[in-house]
């Protein structure tokens, strides 16, 4: 059925209707009002004339969908279905069973069981793949079979799962679950406290605020805040976490819109717990949103050691807006600019390339913090210091996108037994190990160049070429698939990081995996050691 409306038909037509808001509305409205009575008639008359029965319900979803894809992937339709899980995610509080979950056609894979929670308690592990629950086979429902795990608190749910190709079942009785934004802090040393503050929901600011005076009564006079693999959240959150460490009055981030109202500065508005305490940020790939505007607005305010990987870049604004019978639209509305006027967006929706693929900025314009300090825009925040480790590259990405690094960690778990963090060592002999594994997968990672050449090969050109030419091409290709084994061990240190993290969360949850860091991860080390030197940590600053 969603065949029968193109994508093609419906964006032009059905864009038209969530133009109804703001500024464009008043000064088009005559094309707005012709564009919606033409979408009007048409969908009647479709749903009334098309030869089988349709669902105008999901002919609709899928026509909202379509149009949306063509602007960015932020901006999108919320049933009310969506509208509770939008609020829960921003609240930190639901009823469920506590584990991260991925939907498959046929089956829904356990992430990460959080410890202590329902399916930590029923016994389900990282791997094990649920096949049914209750009655309902995950195979059998057309709908996203996540939403069967949800429930009232007491209430319980039997589900069947696979575990190392045998069958299990086991029931779960739901419960409350609370989402920490801070769900780990620790001193590293005497003086020296670790935060890690992996989201942006309404406890943000709270909990890392009683992480910072608790850490401080400890004796903490240096903090390593751990933004790394935070995907943001609420701008709020992010505004009084920086506060925290800037003074009130500070400007943070400005936001910039096509719709007067949404134009905004915003200030801090609190007393900051304290703005001398030599601080460290950590960022990766996958810190993004309100933890670039933390990161990037003490980089530009020199507040703080930015020390990582370049972050995600994403400098677009979000809000809800409120639609009929319960529904909403999740809309970017503005693009924000840190401190010092920078705007770190690094993908451009609106100027794609021939593929349909958004373009990456590769041109920057410089900026400087307040010390006078050059800072760039357009590529996310990027760190004083770099750590190699933190970095991602296609080849890691394409490893854990394929699930190639998690299945290892699965096995690698029932394989390997452990009673203590600190017994955990991964092995140069476990990696050979994993790159025999990649080898006789179906792991299939191709790139720009593969690409290239097979279109030359399979297009018109290829009529002209000769034996010769084309014989050299499949060399190539064959060469090229070569290097990216090879690659396994250029990138080792990426991808063992990767590997143990997977791995150590397995036998001892995320609390573990924190207790791990703080004696073998690459950038908490180095931020240690940064912050143990106040001449090379004030002159980054200055």
């Amino acid at each position: 059925m969603k065949k029968i409306l193109s994508k093609k038909v419906l964006v032009p037509i059905i864009a038209i209707v969530f133009l109804f808001v703001g500024s464009s509305y008043k000064s088009d409205f005559f094309e707005i009002a012709k564009q919606i009575e033409i979408f009007t008639t048409l969908f009647k008359e479709l749903n009334m004339n098309y030869v089988d029965e349709t669902n105008p319900a999901e002919l609709m979803d899928t026509a909202i969908k379509n149009m949306l894809e063509e602007l960015d992937p932020y901006t999108k339709f919320l049933n009310e279905q969506d509208v509770e899980t939008y609020r829960i995610n921003n609240a930190g509080e639901y009823s469920g069973i506590g584990a991260m979950v991925r939907s498959f056609k046929d089956k829904l894979l356990i992430i990460e069981p959080h410890q202590g929670y329902p399916a930590d308690k029923a016994g389900l592990k990282a791997g094990d793949e649920i096949i049914q629950i209750g009655d309902i086979k995950v195979a059998d429902f057309e709908e996203n079979a996540s939403e069967l795990l949800k429930g009232a608190n007491g209430s319980t749910v039997t589900v069947t799962y696979k575990r190392q190709g045998k069958t299990n079942t086991t029931t779960i009785t739901r419960e409350g679950i609370e989402v920490d934004a801070v769900p780990y802090f620790k001193m590293i040393d005497d003086k020296t406290g670790y935060i890690v503050l992996a989201k942006f929901n309404a406890k943000a600011t709270e909990q890392t605020k009683a992480a910072l005076l608790d850490l401080k009564g400890k004796g903490a006079e240096k903090i390593i805040l751990d933004l790394r693999d935070n995907p943001g959240g609420l701008l709020s959150e992010a505004i009084n976490v920086t506060n925290l460490f800037v003074p009130k009055g500070e400007l943070v981030v400005t936001t910039k819109s096509k719709v007067k109202k949404f134009n905004r500065e915003y200030h801090t508005n609190n007393q900051p717990v304290d703005e001398e305490i030599p601080l460290v940020v950590l960022v990766n790939g996958s810190s993004a949103s309100a933890s670039e505007i933390v990161s990037g607005s003490l980089q530009d305010l020199d507040r703080a050691v930015i020390m990582g990987a370049r972050s995600f870049g994403k400098g677009l604004v979000q809000r809800p807006l409120k639609l009929t019978y319960g529904t909403q639209l999740k809309v970017t509305i503005s693009r924000y600019y840190t401190a010092s006027g920078r705007c770190i967006q690094a993908l451009d929706y609106w100027n794609r390339d021939e593929s349909g693929n958004a373009v990456r900025n590769t041109a920057y314009n410089d900026f400087t913090t307040r010390n006078g300090r050059k800072v760039q825009d357009g590529g996310g925040i990027l760190p004083d210091i770099e750590v190699a480790t933190s970095k991602t590259n296609d080849l890691t990405l394409a490893l854990l996108q394929n699930n190639v690094i998690f299945d290892y960690a699965t096995n690698y778990f029932y394989a390997h037994k452990y009673n203590s963090v600190t017994d955990f060592k991964f092995t140069d002999a476990d990696f050979s190990s994993f790159k025999n594994d990649v080898k006789k997968s179906s792991f299939s990672f191709e790139t720009k160049a593969e690409k290239a050449i097979k279109n030359a090969l399979s297009g018109d050109e290829n009529d002209f070429l000769g034996s010769d030419v084309k014989d050299s091409y499949k060399t190539l290709l064959a060469n090229i698939e070569k290097g990216k084994i090879n690659a396994l061990d250029k990138y080792q240190s990426e991808i063992q990081k990767n590997l143990e993290d997977e791995i150590v969360k397995r036998y001892f949850y995320r609390d573990g995996l924190y207790q791990y860091y703080l004696n073998n991860d690459e950038a908490i080390l180095a931020a240690t050691e940064l912050l143990g030197n106040n001449s090379k940590y004030n002159g980054i600053l200055k």
